[in-house]
């Protein structure tokens, strides 16, 4: 099952899209300038790497982040494929009651 979407929906999804990538590429643009700081910090101090833990947990959060976006966001192929299945599925489930 094909659907089309309106040229106002293209336009939404487009808009929707452009801002959660955008908000990635900030959070990723913060965190490298934040965490190269951190590394010039912990340098000079001279106290081991202790620079390397908040860079680790917010490494996670860039990661769960990004996957959000990319990969389980509106308009992603894998969100997409899902829809789909279930739209199927609850079709399915329809014609047999």
């Amino acid at each position: 099952m094909n659907t089309t979407m309106s040229q106002d929906e293209i336009d939404r999804l487009a808009h929707k899209r452009a801002g959660a990538k955008l908000g990635w590429y900030l959070h990723a643009a913060v965190y490298a300038a934040v965490n190269l700081l951190l590394f010039f910090i912990a340098g000079a101090a001279g106290r081991g790497h202790w620079n390397l833990f908040p860079a680790l947990g917010w490494g996670l959060g860039l990661a769960l982040h990004w996957a959000s976006v990319f990969v389980f966001g509106p308009g992603s192929t894998v969100r997409a494929r899902l829809v789909q299945s279930e739209r199927e599925r609850l079709q399915r489930g329809q014609s047999g009651t």
